[in-house]
């Protein structure tokens, strides 16, 4: 599995499931955010908003590639595989995933969609900084865009007080822009 494979599936999804003159509110956690903005060009017409939560374009070069030691990269590029252990989970990384990661980026890209754009991040994420919702803010080039900092929050953003915060905002986008 890829970031191409989640992206085309979910397209896929979305337009089995919902009729061109519906309208969208994608909501994004972490990599899902990113697979939500790769999913911008072809539902521009449709999207009434968007709401990114921790999120985390292009993470596999950004926090993954460019940290890794000499021997982790040989190891992913030799054996196609490399089992990252965080905390209780171990996830395979593949040297197909890391490249492409590469085919993805969005970045270098101008997003030019008026819809409203709210960005919550935790300034306790230890995982995903907040300087990538900030770079989301300066590629989405013509939106009502805001972020949102949680103080205390990590990057999951999911105890009562930040979910509440969250359903505020889709609730706002929701009844004042669809």
């Amino acid at each position: 599995k890829n970031i191409s494979k989640w992206t085309n599936d979910s397209k896929e999804l979305i337009k089995k499931k919902i009729n061109k003159k519906q309208k969208l509110i994608f909501i994004g956690s972490s990599m899902g955010s990113w697979i939500a903005l790769n999913l911008f060009k072809t539902f521009k017409k449709q999207i009434t908003g968007f709401i990114g939560i921790s999120s985390a374009p292009e993470f596999l070069e950004n926090l993954m590639w460019k940290k890794f030691s000499k021997k982790i990269k040989k190891e992913i590029l030799n054996k196609k595989i490399y089992y990252l252990k965080i905390d209780n989970f171990t996830y395979p990384l593949t040297k197909q995933l890391i490249f492409d990661g590469r085919k993805n980026k969005i970045f270098n890209n101008n997003i030019k969609i008026k819809i409203p754009i709210v960005l919550f991040h935790g300034l306790k994420d230890s995982i995903v900084p907040l300087k990538f919702s900030r770079k989301i803010m300066k590629i989405c080039k013509s939106s009502n865009k805001k972020i949102i900092k949680i103080k205390n929050g990590d990057h999951s953003l999911s105890k009562k007080n930040n979910i509440k915060k969250i359903c505020s905002e889709l609730r706002n986008m929701v009844f004042n822009h669809i």
